[in-house]
């Protein structure tokens, strides 16, 4: 793996037209790739060839056969490279904005209920019924279904506070 990891401004060369914010994990995948068929015994060099020099080619050709799969991949043929790519739109998108300020309003008040309002409040999220929740924590079903009335009506109180 040294050997490998010697070559890496070979590697990183051959990448050079990758854009800055993907090279890495280009540059990780040529580095495992490597690793992996050195180590199924898939790396047979040249006897006549310098060790280095056999060492630099294979590399190379695994650079540049991934390089040209990450190109050619949908990942980059349909990437939008826009500052504000919502704003090309012509109708808004997701949420209101005041949608999205009554969720936060709710998410802050969630974070001021004590732990056990809060588990009790997202069990509701999980795609498991409440009593298989109140199972799984060895509680009586009942007693998850009072928790949980518990915590919803704290929750609406720290609301009406917050208005």
């Amino acid at each position: 793996m040294d050997a490998i990891l010697a070559e890496r401004p070979l590697v990183l060369a051959t990448l050079a037209g990758i854009p800055k914010r993907d090279r890495r994990d280009v540059e990780a995948e040529v580095l495992l790739n490597a690793w992996n068929a050195v180590r199924r015994g898939l790396y047979r060099p040249d006897p006549k060839d310098k060790p280095r020099d056999a060492l630099r080619k294979w590399l190379h050709g695994i650079a540049w056969r991934l390089a040209s799969h990450y190109v050619h991949s949908a990942y980059v043929r349909h990437a939008v490279l826009h500052p504000s790519p919502l704003g090309l739109l012509r109708e808004p998108v997701g949420p209101s904005l005041e949608a999205q300020i009554e969720a936060r309003e709710v998410l802050d008040a969630m974070t001021e209920l004590p732990p056990w309002q809060l588990e009790a409040l997202l069990s509701v999220d999980d795609p498991e019924s409440l009593a298989a929740y109140a199972r799984r924590r060895r509680m009586n079903p009942h007693t998850a279904a009072s928790r949980l009335r518990i915590a919803r009506e704290a929750l609406a109180l720290k609301l009406r506070r917050r208005r």
